[in-house]
This record gives structure tokens, C-alpha cells and sequence, in this order.
């Protein structure tokens, strides 16, 4: 796979293709997306962690900040697919979203930092809908038909994040204390901590 950046019309990239452009490419900026926590379990070596509320917060001056080539990395690419169409929304459409995530890009034999182990945001998700269903399924058949309505009400709520790319559960999740970080990243901590383009491109040239 060549190493030149591919037409802005493509917006996935392959593992091996991100290792290729760590080597080759100075500019390159890899932004993860995901919460802080996450983060610190694993993450892509050199990356800066964003994540997506902090990201949809400053969007703008985010954008002010980063060149053309621009990864977006978070667990499947679903967080990074939200973060890419903000961006893009304030002008950088070059940006590029990790196909199968960090835990691909580490899979691919990509260098990554390991910290302490946590499940994933997505992993929690399903776990806490599923656990939601089966207990109003059991409810409905042991203690009243009534409680057959939450697997109904998760059902519905798994339909709309799918139809409008967010998470509610994730989001609510994200919030409880073992999904905090030790640090967790600011504004002035995390995009302003990003190199300025210009100083990037002055290093490349």
C-alpha cells in the first residue's frame, strides 16, 4: 500500500497503512478519541487523546490547530466517524478514521502503551443493554407483564443511537467513577497541547 495520502473522498484507513505514515510522515497528528480512561489502557504511541465530548466542545479551534494529515482513532471507529463529520463540518476533510480502532492498529503489530486494564465504553454498552433486556424479560414473565416494556424501551433506545450515530447509554456511562481517568483532559491540556500547524510544517519542510 502506498504511503501517499489517498484522495479525500476515502476516509478509512488500514493499520498498516498508519504505521507506514508514523514512519514517513513528521505532520502527522493522531487524535484518539476516546474518554481518558480508555486511553490510558491503550493507546497508539505519540497519539494526543481528544476525546469526542472535548472534541464537539472545540471543534473549531481544534481545526485551527491541525495540518492535512489528520488520523482519528477510537475503539471500532464509530466515535471517530462522529468526530471526523465534526471536523469536517469545520473545514478539515482530510481527516482519516482508524479502521477496527486502536485494538486493531495494536492486532496489525502497531506500537502501542499499555497502562491498567479497563473494558472498553463500547464493551460497557452492551453489557448494561443486554443485562436491561434480559431483566425485563424476567420481570415480565415472573413479577408483571408491564416490566416487559424496559427490554421495549432499550430496544428503541439501541434503534435511535443507531439511526443518529450518538450514545446516550455510553455517554451516561462515561460519567461513572471507574470510567475516570486520574486526569482528566481540558481544553488547555489536550488541544492546546497540539502542535501548531504552522510549527509542523515548518519541521517537515
Amino acid at each position: 500500500m502506498t504511503s501517499s495520502y489517498p484522495a479525500s473522498a476515502v476516509t478509512a484507513l488500514a493499520p498498516e497503512a498508519l504505521q507506514s505514515w508514523i514512519k514517513e510522515h513528521q505532520d502527522l497528528v493522531v487524535i484518539d478519541v476516546r474518554s481518558a480512561a480508555e486511553f490510558e489502557s491503550m493507546h497508539i504511541r505519540g497519539s494526543y487523546n481528544v476525546p469526542l465530548p472535548l472534541l464537539s466542545e472545540h471543534t473549531d479551534e481544534l481545526a485551527a490547530r491541525l495540518g492535512s494529515r489528520v488520523v482519528l482513532v477510537c475503539q471500532s471507529g464509530v466515535r471517530a466517524e462522529q468526530a471526523r463529520q465534526r471536523l469536517a463540518s469545520a473545514g478539515i476533510d482530510t481527516a482519516y478514521v482508524l479502521t477496527g480502532g486502536a485494538p486493531g492498529f495494536a492486532a496489525a503489530g502497531g506500537d502501542v502503551v499499555k497502562g491498567k486494564g479497563r473494558w472498553d465504553l463500547e464493551r460497557q454498552v452492551r453489557l448494561v443493554a443486554g443485562s436491561l433486556v434480559m431483566l425485563g424479560l424476567a420481570g415480565g414473565k415472573f413479577v408483571s407483564p408491564k416490566i416487559r416494556t424496559v427490554a421495549g424501551v432499550i430496544g428503541a433506545g439501541l434503534t435511535f443511537s443507531a439511526a443518529t450515530n450518538t450514545c446516550a447509554m455510553g455517554k451516561a456511562i462515561s460519567a461513572l467513577p471507574w470510567n475516570k481517568a486520574t486526569k482528566e483532559p481540558t481544553r488547555e491540556s489536550a488541544i492546546l497541547q497540539l502542535p501548531a500547524q504552522t510549527a509542523v510544517e515548518d519541521a517537515a519542510a
